[in-house]
C-alpha cells in the first residue's frame, strides 16, 4: 500500500507541475480547473498517508481519476494536436449560449479564436452568435474563416449566402449559391434559396435550369415542382407550368396555390369545367377562398347563372371585401349584377401569408386569363399550335446545330 502511495504521488505531482508549466507557456487559465481537479486527488492521497488510513472503493477510484486519469488524457489531447483550450471554451461558451448569457459566451470565443486562430469551430460558434444577434456583417466574417479552416463546410456556405441576401447584395449571394451547388448539387436549401433569387431578379429560365437539376436528387419534393411551375408562369409556358402544379398538388393535397395556379391556367384555355372544379377545391383555404369565390362568380356569369354567381361574389366580398370590391369594379363582366352586389360600408384590407414569387405568379396567371378570356376557342387553339410550332422549329435549330459540331469535329 506504502509503494502504492508513494507511487501515486510521484506520478501524480509530476503530471500537476507538467499542467501548470503548459498553462504558464500558453498564458491560459483553462487549465486552473484541471489543476484543482488535481490538486483534490493528491490531497485524498495525503489524507490517506497522513491518517494512515485506507479510502473506500469509491475514494480510491476518484483519486485516481482526478490525480492521474483527468491530467493524462489532456496531455495525450494535447499530443494529438487536440487543443484542450479549444474544447474547454468551446465547451463553457456553448454552456453560457443555451442559458441565454450571449455576452459572456461571446468573450470566451473572442478569446479562443485569439489564441487559437484556427479554430474552425470557434469561428463557426462565434458566427452563430453573431447571426443570433442580428451582426450580420460580422457573423459572414466568421463563416468565411470557418470555411477557410473547413473548405467542406457547405452549412456555412449557406449561412453566408443567405447573410449576404439580407443585405441585399443578391449577385454575391446568387453567385456563392452557384458555387456551393457545384461542390454539393443535392443540397436541397441551397436550391431553394438561389431559385428564389433568381425569380426575384426575373431571370427564369436561369431557375428552371436549377429547378430541374435539383429534381435530380429531390425527385418527390413538392415545393421544386411548385416552383418549377411559378417559374414556367412566368416564362408563358402554361403546358409545363400545368405539368409541374399538377405534380406537387399530387405529393400535397394541401398545396392550394398549386391547385388554384391549375384553375387558373385551364381558364387560360377556357376549360370552365375543369377551373370551376379546381376552384371549388381551393376555396377551403383560408388565404384563396375570397379570390377562388371571385373567379367561381365570373365563370357563372360567362354560362349565364346570374344568381349562383351574385352568391359567389357576395361570399368573396364577406372574406376580403376591399380587394374584391375593388376588382369587382373595375371588371365589366359583373355589371348584369351590380346593383345587386352587398357592398359593406367599411370595406377591410386581409393581409396575405403569400410568398412574392406566389402572388407574382398569381397576379400573372389571373392576368393573362383576363387577356384570354375575350378570345375565342379558335384563337386558343392558334395560340397552342402556334407555341407548339415555335418548339418544334427550335429543336429543329438545336439539332441542325449539333450536327454541324459534329461535322466540323
Amino acid at each position: 500500500m506504502l509503494i502504492e502511495q508513494l507511487i501515486f504521488t510521484v506520478v501524480s505531482l509530476a503530471l500537476f507541475v507538467y499542467i501548470f508549466f503548459n498553462m504558464m507557456k500558453k498564458i491560459d487559465t483553462s487549465y486552473v480547473v484541471v489543476l484543482i481537479l488535481e490538486a483534490l486527488g493528491i490531497t485524498l492521497n495525503f489524507i490517506e498517508v497522513l491518517l494512515t488510513i485506507e479510502l473506500n472503493m469509491f475514494f480510491s477510484i476518484l483519486k485516481y481519476i482526478l490525480g492521474i486519469v483527468i491530467p493524462l488524457i489532456i496531455i495525450i489531447l494535447e499530443i494529438r494536436k487536440i487543443s484542450f483550450i479549444e474544447i474547454s471554451n468551446l465547451f463553457t461558451a456553448k454552456f453560457f449560449f443555451s442559458i441565454g448569457n450571449n455576452r459572456i459566451a461571446k468573450k470566451i470565443l473572442l478569446n479562443l479564436v485569439d489564441k487559437v486562430p484556427n479554430s474552425y469551430k470557434g469561428h463557426k460558434m462565434l458566427a452563430e452568435l453573431y447571426q443570433t444577434e442580428g451582426g450580420m456583417r460580422r457573423a459572414i466574417d466568421e463563416y468565411v474563416q470557418a470555411i477557410d479552416l473547413n473548405k467542406k463546410d457547405y452549412q456555412s456556405y449557406y449561412n453566408v449566402a443567405n447573410l449576404l441576401n439580407g443585405l441585399g447584395k443578391k449577385d454575391e449571394a446568387s453567385q456563392m449559391l452557384f458555387s456551393l451547388l457545384e461542390k454539393k448539387p443535392d443540397m436541397y436549401e441551397a436550391t431553394i434559396a438561389l431559385g428564389d433569387i433568381l425569380i426575384e431578379k426575373q431571370m427564369y429560365k436561369e431557375a428552371a435550369n436549377i429547378y430541374q437539376e435539383a429534381l435530380k436528387y429531390n425527385p418527390v419534393s413538392y415545393e421544386i415542382h411548385y416552383n418549377l411551375g411559378i417559374v414556367y408562369t412566368m416564362l408563358n409556358d402554361f403546358q409545363n407550368a400545368k405539368a409541374c402544379y399538377e405534380k406537387a398538388a399530387e405529393i400535397n393535397s394541401l398545396l392550394y396555390n398549386a391547385k388554384y395556379s391549375l384553375a387558373e391556367i385551364a381558364l387560360i384555355y377556357k376549360d370552365l369545367e375543369e377551373a370551376e372544379k379546381r376552384f371549388l377545391q381551393v376555396v377551403e383555404e383560408d388565404e384563396l377562398a375570397a379570390d377562388a369565390y371571385y373567379e367561381l362568380a365570373k365563370i357563372s356569369l360567362i354560362k349565364g347563372e346570374n344568381d349562383t354567381a351574385l352568391n359567389y361574389i357576395n361570399t368573396a366580398i364577406d372574406i376580403a371585401s376591399k380587394k374584391i370590391v375593388e376588382k369587382v369594379k373595375k371588371d365589366p363582366i359583373f355589371i348584369p349584377i351590380m346593383a345587386r352586389i352587398s357592398v359593406p360600408f367599411n370595406l377591410e384590407e386581409k393581409e396575405t401569408k403569400m410568398k412574392p414569387k406566389e402572388i407574382q405568379a398569381k397576379e400573372h396567371l389571373e392576368e393573362m386569363g383576363e387577356i384570354t378570356r375575350n378570345l375565342s376557342y379558335n384563337d386558343i387553339d392558334l395560340l397552342r399550335k402556334n407555341r407548339e410550332i415555335n418548339k418544334d422549329e427550335r429543336t429543329y435549330e438545336d439539332e441542325k446545330d449539333e450536327n454541324s459540331k459534329n461535322r466540323e469535329y
